[in-house]
């Protein structure tokens, strides 16, 4: 990887773990497209490994309003649904990776906008962590059926649960990939390369995520969404 396209990957990880620090969301959906657009074979891993410490640092600092009871549910089906995930990326050629990662981004932000207001229950913390499991593992963007779930709780609810969940996922999935030999340990060093950027990010966070305006971010992170995906799926 170049100079630049290492500057590009750290630029994307700062501001993507800025985002998500702050809205709860916004990491695997701004850095997926960039990393499949700088190097498919960073999907991925790199995102899964990338988005640990974060997701640690803000369940750990807003862990008062964790939702135990949504956390176990979508935690649950996560899990169960890790294995069909880990079969898409056997069935994808690595050629054709950056294209699906790129419908799979544009799929999950055009339905994270068109969602109207619902109170969510056990069927939809169980079909959230299903997709989650399915698109985190074969692609690293796992967070809008999440966001779809939460987008209408508090915002300190919805960061935090979003990122145990997503913490406990991560964990497994990276496992499931390095036991299946999906993954290399040298994927991981590209991600403790970048630790900085990602502590930039979060540090960041911490100074604005109690009166950013969740709209507004929500809003930037699916249009950027958009355009990202749009770009992996016309290979330009």
């Amino acid at each position: 990887m170049s100079a630049q396209m290492l500057a590009v990957l750290a630029v994307a990880v700062a501001v993507a773990a800025f985002v998500q620090g702050s809205s709860g969301l916004g990491f695997a959906l701004i850095v997926a497209p960039v990393a499949g657009f700088v190097d498919p074979g960073l999907v991925p891993v790199f995102v899964l490994a990338s988005m640990i410490p974060l997701n640690l640092y803000v369940a750990w600092r807003e862990r008062a309003s964790l939702d135990l009871r949504g956390a176990g549910w979508i935690t649950g089906a996560r899990l169960a649904a890790t294995p069909a995930g880990l079969a898409l990326l056997w069935l994808i050629p690595e050629r054709d990776l950056g294209l699906f990662v790129g419908v799979s981004t544009v799929l999950a932000a055009v339905v994270s906008l068109a969602a109207p207001t619902f109170a969510p229950g056990r069927a939809a913390y169980v079909g959230a962590g299903a997709v989650t499991g399915l698109t985190e593992t074969a692609t690293g963007v796992g967070g809008p059926p999440l966001a779809l779930v939460y987008q209408h709780r508090p915002p300190a609810e919805l960061r935090s649960t979003v990122a145990a969940c997503f913490l406990v996922g991560e964990v497994a999935s990276l496992v499931l990939l390095f036991a299946t030999e999906k993954a290399a340990p040298a994927e991981l060093g590209r991600a403790a390369l970048l630790l900085p950027a990602t502590a930039v990010g979060a540090w960041l966070s911490r100074l604005v995520h109690h009166r950013l305006d969740a709209r507004r971010m929500r809003l930037f992170v699916l249009v950027f969404a958009l355009v990202s995906g749009l770009v992996l799926m016309l290979g330009l």
